[in-house]
């Protein structure tokens, strides 16, 4: 498996080059996290992670057709989310803020590090992710981390930044 940082290295330059600012643009439903709860992250390629809240995580749901649930340490929480009101419950709806960088990856992309074009790496909360051909990889702004979005749901919650 491929650390994250080895996956920054590897496709820092590529997302540079070739990639586009994002911007989120639908609101998420948050609330904090239970430490010690378990969330399942599914996308529409099905379950993508496990993971165990632990102290100051938030729980986020974005407004997908997978309703997409993962946790977010606390730090990177305040950095790309901004309450808009309560919600009741301890939920509340928070507006995205900051830009990120992506690219749709290819085959080509992809095949130089893993052949058949599926490369399995390091997601930022250090579970093992798989990137392949029609995801999109991206990178923050502060380029501390690289992950992976599906096709499906980046098209449902990211615009282009008009420049």
């Amino acid at each position: 498996m491929i650390t994250q940082q080895k996956m920054l290295s590897l496709f820092y330059e590529l997302l540079v080059r070739e990639g586009q600012k994002f911007r989120k643009r639908s609101l998420v439903k948050a609330k904090k996290a239970e430490i010690g709860e378990s969330v399942i992250t599914k996308t529409s390629d099905g379950t993508e992670a496990k993971s165990t809240a632990e102290e100051g995580d938030w729980l986020v749901e974005n407004q997908t057709s997978s309703e997409e649930r993962y946790l977010v340490k606390s730090q990177i929480f305040d950095k790309k989310y901004e309450l808009r009101h309560a919600l009741g419950g301890g939920w509340g709806c928070f507006r995205p803020k900051g830009e990120i960088l992506a690219k749709k990856m290819t085959l080509q992309d992809l095949a130089p590090f893993q052949s058949n074009g599926v490369i399995e790496f390091e997601a930022p909360r250090h579970h093992t992710v798989v990137v392949k051909p029609g995801d999109f990889l991206v990178i923050p702004t502060d380029k501390t981390e690289i992950y992976r979005i599906t096709q499906k749901e980046f098209e449902q919650t990211y615009e282009a930044v008009r420049e």
